[in-house]
């Protein structure tokens, strides 16, 4: 009876493999996003079924709850403190995973970072793990990480054009307003 369903549990692990790896290609696909990504992504969903596998796999052979109980809370005490110690990198991870099935721009688009301290305007370079790279029109690079860029409003331009008439207008308003601050000065 165990032998049938590790077997089973085995069969449908290999499924399920393939089958998520299947829509992860094929999402990568249809909103054209880069193969690197895809793969990341592919690594990432694929070791958490392996995680699961290897619990139910535990809970068909036979091994003791207390025993399981011990390992994996032993298991994730490690993980946690470590995670704890480094939260921003589990958000960044967990926003990338947000970021790659419902993010609306994709590499190559001209978007522009509302943000108070600095104007990000730029094209987006690259989309990783962990940050998106944005390429500004003066052709620094800025590394915006991945949680912020869900927590910022972004903004979208249909090309380079209309990014720089953006920039243009901001820079007009900014020396309106520092003229009339000047004026109300004297």
């Amino acid at each position: 009876m165990q032998i049938g369903l590790v077997a089973l549990l085995v069969l449908v692990y290999a499924i399920t493999m393939r089958l998520t790896s299947s829509a992860i290609q094929s999402v990568g696909l249809r909103s054209s996003l880069n193969d690197l990504r895809v793969s990341l992504i592919s690594k990432m969903v694929n070791l958490a079924l392996t995680a699961v596998f290897i619990f139910s796999l535990c809970v068909v052979l036979g091994v003791g709850y207390g025993q399981l109980a011990v390992f994996f809370s032993s298991v994730f005490a490690v993980v946690g403190v470590a995670l704890f110690a480094q939260w921003s990198i589990l958000s960044n991870v967990t926003a990338s995973l947000i970021i790659f099935f419902g993010f609306p721009y994709r590499v190559g688009d001209w978007v522009k970072v509302v943000d108070k301290d600095e104007e990000i305007l730029g094209q987006i370079h690259e989309i990783s793990t962990f940050h998106v790279i944005i390429t500004r029109l003066t052709g620094d690079t800025v590394t915006y990480p991945n949680s912020m860029m869900l927590q910022k409003a972004v903004i979208r331009f249909r090309d380079e054009e209309e990014a720089k008439r953006h920039s243009q207008l901001l820079k007009d308003i900014c020396k309106d307003d520092s003229d009339v601050t000047e004026k109300s000065k004297n």
